[in-house]
């Protein structure tokens, strides 16, 4: 039984070590998290909005051709995977080095 005596005795010294050190306070949020939480979403929106609007210009283009040369739907197929890789390249680009975002 000497042993819960030991840890007891443990357990005291770690709460005022503890206490001293200021660890035993909640955690919060301070105003910095807050800001980078929004900086995140607002690169994720931007990033999302880029990739989205990009296939939907390869389509509309894809589509105008094939009305004009009267090839539905292969040319609008075919600008679909275009308009994949411009929306990624916009994305790797945006999170590339240098990228201020």
């Amino acid at each position: 039984m000497s042993g819960d005596h030991g840890r007891d005795s443990f357990e005291e010294r770690l709460a005022k070590a503890r206490g001293s050190a200021g660890l035993d306070r909640p955690v919060r949020k301070g105003p910095s998290d807050k800001v980078a939480d929004s900086n995140a979403i607002r690169i994720a929106m931007r990033l999302g909005v880029e990739m989205v609007s990009a296939l939907v210009i390869a389509v509309v283009i894809g589509w105008g051709l094939d009305r004009l040369f009267h090839t539905r739907p292969w040319i609008m197929i075919a600008f679909v995977p275009v308009g994949a890789a411009a929306g990624l390249r916009n994305v790797f680009r945006a999170m590339g080095p240098g990228s201020n975002s």
